[in-house]
């Protein structure tokens, strides 16, 4: 059992450095950040208000073109703005691959439009595409279509303390969330495994799979280029949502987040990290460090909040100490659920089902 009453955090950690300081792509312009790398940033209508996304040189089968990695939500805008991607960036090229890090909104939403304007195969991981049709289907999308979109469904939150009617509604009319930003998926895919080797262009890249934020996200490795693509595993400004879902209710996201973690520090500690959020970075141990470390005190604060029986709504407060949208509420619920989950999972707190059907934890 983890002590982590005991465990200290040190802000004495080395910073981490950003090679292009403050410059950012233009909407509908890239940025070349390595040999046949592109950077270009796509709008979010969220309190994280915007995706990078990748575009790289390829070529496949004696054909030249590009290979497009995530792809930004389904709206006009984010259409409009590929759109002056293949007339300003392409060099008259095809798109020949959409490579999806993981099935969340923000990264697959634009990829069955992608996928159909340039007739390239998608590829992403089985369970990231099995996920991602699910809920695009009618049953999974009305369904559970708010789950994955918002950290849990209205009846989820309200057995872990969220009573607030009002806070409920919203939820519940959030039930399209998903298919909104998603509104198809690819009907065939080519699947992603760990270990892959994928050749892009004249780089090899090794495919490592992280777990915790989304069922089976690939992260891509190019040792030649010393370039970690890291889509949302590895973020250098603020933590990867980490969130239990009423469809695993039992599950411990945040263990398997912080176990994939360390495998991240068997690449070069001087390695190019390109996030899908924030800006790319060198410091990728120090990154690990420091997110390791935010975990630690978090789990710390949930230990100590339940030295008397609390539910994940009563933890919120002690774990985000700011006021929350009904976005950003629910993803807050997902993530202390996950807290109190992963300390409940490890023998640190109980777990009861009280009379007024609120699951409470409270340290042992």
């Amino acid at each position: 059992m983890a002590d982590y009453k005991q465990t200290q955090v040190h802000s004495t950690a080395p910073q981490l450095e950003y090679p292009l300081d403050e410059k950012l792509p233009e909407m509908g312009k890239t940025i070349e950040i390595a040999p046949g790398i592109f950077w270009l940033r796509m709008r979010l209508p969220f309190a994280l208000d915007h995706i990078n996304l990748w575009l790289l040189q390829d070529q496949i089968n004696g054909i030249d073109g590009w290979t497009i990695i995530d792809c930004g939500i389904s709206n006009d805008e984010t259409k409009q703005a590929w759109e002056q991607i293949f007339t300003s960036s392409l060099n008259s090229l095809p798109v020949l691959r959409v490579l999806v890090t993981h099935m969340h909104p923000d990264h697959i939403g634009l990829a069955q439009w992608l996928c159909e304007r340039w007739q390239a195969p998608l590829w992403i991981s089985l369970s990231d595409y099995l996920t991602a049709q699910w809920l695009t289907h009618q049953e999974g999308g009305v369904k559970v279509g708010a789950k994955i979109g918002s950290g849990g469904s209205a009846d989820h939150f309200a057995r872990h303390g969220l009573q607030s009617e009002e806070d409920l509604a919203k939820i519940r009319a959030r039930a399209s969330y998903y298919t909104n930003l998603v509104p198809a998926i690819p009907v065939r895919y080519r699947r992603l495994m760990e270990g892959d080797s994928v050749v892009i262009g004249k780089n090899t890249w090794e495919i490592i799979m992280g777990y915790g934020h989304a069922p089976e996200h690939a992260t891509l490795f190019c040792k030649k280029q010393n370039i970690l693509i890291s889509g949302d595993m590895v973020l250098p400004r603020i933590s990867t949502n980490v969130s239990v879902y009423d469809a695993d209710p039992d599950a411990d996201p945040l263990g398997l987040y912080l176990n994939s973690l360390e495998r991240y520090l068997n690449l070069p500690p001087d390695a190019f990290i390109l996030p899908s959020h924030g800006k790319p970075f060198h410091g990728l141990h120090t990154r690990i460090a420091q997110l390791k470390a935010h975990h630690v005190a978090r789990l710390a604060d949930t230990l100590d909040a339940c030295s008397t029986p609390k539910s994940a709504r009563e933890v919120v407060p002690i774990l985000f100490k700011r006021d929350l949208d009904i976005h950003q509420l629910t993803f807050a619920m997902g993530e202390a659920i996950a807290h109190l989950n992963h300390l409940w999972r490890q023998g640190s707190l109980s777990r009861q089902l009280f009379p007024d059907g609120i699951l409470r934890f409270c340290a042992l």
